[in-house]
């Protein structure tokens, strides 16, 4: 058999593409891939296309998601849900250690066996942007996480382009899509056009070289590349702009500025923003045990900033204020982050401005800092 050479472009007929799920299956993958589910798109197990949202798309604003049908069978033709990838490799709750009395001691119990490798299928551009700000954050540092290293390690990504902008996304602003250009072993662009429904392939590693030749398969000619080009350029064509020029400094000159306990006028204090970004981690220990003493486990859970528990330190909580929490939030998103790991923690994804309930948009937020900033320039000048 003759494998694709990495950064081929093929195309895929759509019955051709159930042969995926298999193929990864045989690998000892278990894919994992956006579903319908509690009126969302949400990522879950799947066993084949069937599973897809098909036929489905998103309308998204600030504080709104709504699905609804589109007018064709498009299996990707949606924006991103309330769930990231972060789920899976950095998951909400893990059991650290257990243990169990043995007369006057305690035994150490042995952890779950390990869950089956993962494929992922489905992972935008932003989130495979947002997968490698975690894997800066979490295996790049002096501290190396050993739950996300296992849960990383092995698992093959099926990324896939963007043919069409929410209208809260601008991840063509932070530069992080809508094209996904590396971490992926194979990429699909989906043309769903009425004289035929095919994807164009493009492998990005050996391995998804050779689940690209267990697919049935042809080359993709000119006409088809450049089709699938101008699908991703035309979603890369966003409503929403983030201006990042400077934006590390215009954070930490305005630490005082009112526009600070405006939004907090706003803002519920919820953590929804949080929860659904895919590079916020941080996370809190609880231990428990059962009534009768017997058994004693310590859990790691995701915690947020905007908990007024998460600063607490003796004597109090170092933030007591919406107004501070929210500040440290977005300063340490799009400014302290890059101190500490050398990037924007901020991927462009839209996530926190659609879960808001009350529709706070950080872009909002930064222009609103910077056109005061741009006023003060002026008169001083």
């Amino acid at each position: 058999m003759n494998l694709p050479s990495v950064g081929t472009q093929a195309v895929i007929e759509l019955p051709a593409l159930a042969q995926l799920f298999p193929a990864l299956e045989r690998r000892g993958y278990q894919v994992v891939g956006p579903t319908l589910r509690d009126g969302a798109v949400t990522y879950d197990t799947l066993t084949s296309l069937e599973d897809l949202p098909i036929g489905w798309t998103d309308e998204q604003g600030a504080g709104q998601y709504r699905l609804k049908k589109r007018e064709d069978a498009a299996l990707f033709g949606y924006g991103v849900g309330p769930q990231s990838w972060k789920r899976f490799l950095h998951p909400p709750e893990v059991c650290l250690n257990a243990l169990e009395r043995e007369g006057q001691s305690f035994k150490v119990l042995k952890p779950p066996a390990p869950a089956a490798r993962q494929a992922f299928l489905g992972v935008r551009a932003c989130e495979l942007a947002a997968i490698r700000v975690q894997d800066r954050v979490l295996l790049g540092d002096q501290q190396v996480d050993a739950v996300y290293q296992q849960q990383r390690e092995g698992v093959f990504i099926v990324a896939v382009n963007c043919t069409r902008a929410s209208p809260n996304c601008f991840c063509s602003s932070m530069e992080t899509g809508p094209q996904a250009r590396s971490g992926f072993d194979l990429a699909l662009t989906e043309l769903a056009a009425p004289e035929g429904h095919v994807f164009v392939a493009e492998a990005g590693s050996s391995a998804g070289a050779e689940v690209l030749a267990e697919l049935e398969h042809r080359a993709a000619g000119p006409e088809e590349v450049r089709a699938a080009q101008d699908a991703v350029q035309a979603a890369g064509q966003m409503e929403r702009q983030f201006d990042t020029r400077g934006v590390r400094e215009l954070l930490y000159e305005n630490f005082e500025h009112p526009r600070w306990a405006e939004v907090a006028a706003r803002c519920l204090s919820c953590a929804n923003c949080t929860m659904v970004c895919p590079t916020c981690f941080c996370t809190t220990v609880e231990d428990s045990s059962n009534v009768t003493g017997q058994n004693a486990e310590r859990w790691r859970k995701w915690d947020s900033c905007f908990t007024e528990s998460f600063s607490y330190i003796h004597g109090g909580s170092v933030r007591q204020s919406v107004k501070s929490r929210y500040r440290q939030w977005l300063t340490h998103k799009l400014a302290a982050w890059v101190d500490q790991f050398g990037a924007s923690g901020c991927v462009g994804c839209g996530r926190c401005i659609t879960w808001c309930p009350v529709g706070i948009d950080l872009t909002e937020e930064v222009a609103a800092l910077r056109g005061s900033q741009q006023n003060k320039n002026g008169q001083g000048g």
